[in-house]
């Protein structure tokens, strides 16, 4: 965001990620520390200010009606935050003509359901605005704020010495933030309290919040699909072969024609991810994937883990939290912190008798490499020896609780450094 304020090419900023993610936060922590002012507005509280954006859309003219309404002067030393812009499509639409006409000003907007709206065919501003993919904590800002940058910047740089050194401590991190996740409140409530059933408590409360969304914004004929997929994403994580069946989400009957708009609801909300098998790793990979054969996996381990009524106790019981549900959250953090690192285009592998799959195909670059993740220590990859076997990519990836080790078929990663790395994986 700093390079952002700092671009001579700068456009509006908006924000995109789900509910409690901590956009609204972001923004307004910004603009405390590099802004003489911030003037926020909350288009879906205060409907007053949508008024401003009827007709000809002048940004000086709306600049000056938000100086009355907030009773401050809005000078380009601001930052103006347009929060839960979705409310007021007119608002979108401004940022065109703010970008054209008013670019000393520096504006940002986001909006929790900002993806569905889109997604419904709301204007967009197509090219006159920058974007930003707001995720839940990564593990490494986990260690951050749990007061590990010492660590986290260890695994950066590729120190595996000293990973080896603390591999323990590591992996104590790593079974917390399983149960934790890295909702931003969630971490607070944790880092603040030591407190799981505080922590769980949150994350049940604001579940029930999004499936109260669900009632609010989701078109009748759409919610029962909805709920059908948000309450099946467990049990179809659960599964030894984590493919999404819709049928066993929505009963015998259901077909994909059914059931994909609301996946596709809940893609766009960004309250699950969606991966698809290919049937060849090349560039690009996504061209090579089936849009009927996919995985989904939640925004957030700690939630999952609170979809799944995961007891606390298994936190204390070695790496069983890594295997639970079939190794189901340790195949969720892969697919997040992947998500989250933000160079990485992600899709699955399976061969078409169904007798071997690796978990996650990865692009970065002009790289096209195997992930296969391991939710122990036993390395065993049967699937990742048929992937070699068929497509001889440069080197294959494989990720669990073991140390870093590399040798001329395989690099192991700890689960815990996924994120962290900096550069490609295919120059470790």
């Amino acid at each position: 965001m700093c390079d952002w304020k700092a671009s001579e090419h700068r456009k509006p900023l908006l924000l995109f990620g789900a509910r409690q993610v901590g956009k609204t936060w972001l923004m307004r922590e910004f603009g405390r520390r590099y802004y003489q002012g911030c003037a926020y507005v909350n288009m879906e509280r205060n409907t007053r200010v949508h008024a401003f954006f009827e007709g000809e859309l002048s940004p000086a003219d709306i600049v000056q009606k938000l100086s009355m309404e907030l009773r401050e002067k809005i000078t380009p030393q601001h930052l103006i935050i347009l929060d839960e812009i979705q409310a007021c499509p007119r608002a979108l639409t401004a940022l065109k003509y703010f970008c054209e006409e008013l670019p000393e000003y520096h504006l940002m907007a986001a909006g929790s359901l900002l993806g569905v709206a889109l997604h419904q065919g709301l204007s967009f501003p197509v090219g006159k605005v920058d974007e930003l993919r707001v995720y839940p904590l990564s593990f490494g800002e986990f260690l951050t704020a749990s007061g590990e940058s010492a660590l986290a910047e260890a695994l950066e740089r590729h120190d595996w010495q000293t990973a080896r050194l603390f591999h323990a401590r590591l992996l104590e991190y790593l079974r917390l933030y399983f149960y934790v996740g890295g909702m931003p409140e969630a971490v607070s409530t944790y880092l603040e309290t030591r407190d799981f059933g505080r922590v769980r408590a949150f994350q049940q409360s604001l579940l029930s919040h999004y499936r109260n969304d669900f009632s609010k914004h989701i078109p009748p004929a759409l919610l029962d699909r909805v709920r059908q997929v948000w309450t099946a994403l467990p049990a179809q994580l659960g599964k030894e072969n984590k493919k999404f069946v819709y049928k066993e989400a929505g009963g015998a009957g259901a077909r994909g024609k059914q059931m994909d708009p609301a996946i596709e609801w809940l893609v766009a909300s960004g309250l699950i991810y969606r991966i698809c098998r290919v049937t060849k790793p090349a560039l690009p990979l996504l061209s090579y994937g089936e849009d009927k054969v996919f995985k989904l996996f939640a925004l957030d381990v700690g939630l999952l883990s609170a979809m799944t009524a995961l007891d606390i106790r298994v936190l204390v019981e070695g790496n069983r939290l890594f295997t639970e549900f079939n190794g189901a959250l340790t195949e969720q953090f892969v697919a997040q912190e992947l998500k989250a690192r933000g160079d990485c285009e992600l899709a699955y592998w399976s061969n078409d008798a169904g007798s071997a799959e690796v978990d996650f195909v990865v692009q970065q670059q002009s790289s096209v490499l195997p992930l296969e993740v391991k939710a122990g220590i036993n390395l065993r990859a049967k699937s990742l020896g048929v992937y070699r076997a068929k497509f001889a990519p440069q080197t294959c990836l494989r990720s669990s609780a073991a140390d870093f080790k590399k040798d001329a078929a395989v690099t192991d990663i700890p689960l815990y450094a996924l994120g962290l790395l900096r550069g490609p994986f295919a120059e470790l």
